[in-house]
């Protein structure tokens, strides 16, 4: 597992967590990445980038989830699903990552956290953003 891997890994956890305990502390949060991540300061920030962006634009990214997942609501959504794909979705629409990269660290958090047919639901759902955003480009 490469080491962004592994930050991608503990902001996931960290926004599944967010999602069934909102009133939690991020204090508590940011002590968690700090401690699974041993104080490396380079991966704290990457997965502390990605999970304030997930924060900060989760409303957003729950919007354009919803109207690509064609009959799913996100309550119907497994929590684990709903944030790898809200964290993937991230990456593709907001950083520098490749979609390619995001969707591949995404389906892998999706095989080691999810379901059997997890993998399979995420990238049919992050699929769409790569070739919405390709459309745009046209």
């Amino acid at each position: 597992m490469s080491r962004r891997s592994r930050a991608r890994e503990v902001a996931l956890q960290v926004l599944y967590e967010d999602d069934l305990n909102p009133s939690r502390n991020p204090a508590v949060a940011e002590e968690f990445v700090r401690r699974r991540l041993g104080n490396d300061s380079g991966l704290i920030e990457f997965a502390q980038s990605l999970i304030s962006g997930v924060r900060r634009n989760r409303r957003e990214l729950d919007q354009m989830l919803s109207e690509r997942a064609d009959n799913w609501s996100l309550a119907r959504m497994a929590a684990t699903d709903r944030n790898v794909m809200r964290l993937g979705a991230f990456e593709i629409l907001y950083t520098e990552t490749p979609a390619r990269v995001a969707i591949n660290e995404a389906l892998e958090l999706a095989k080691r956290f999810g379901a059997k047919q997890s993998a399979q639901f995420v990238n049919g759902i992050l699929d769409r953003f790569v070739t919405d955003k390709n459309s745009d480009k046209k």
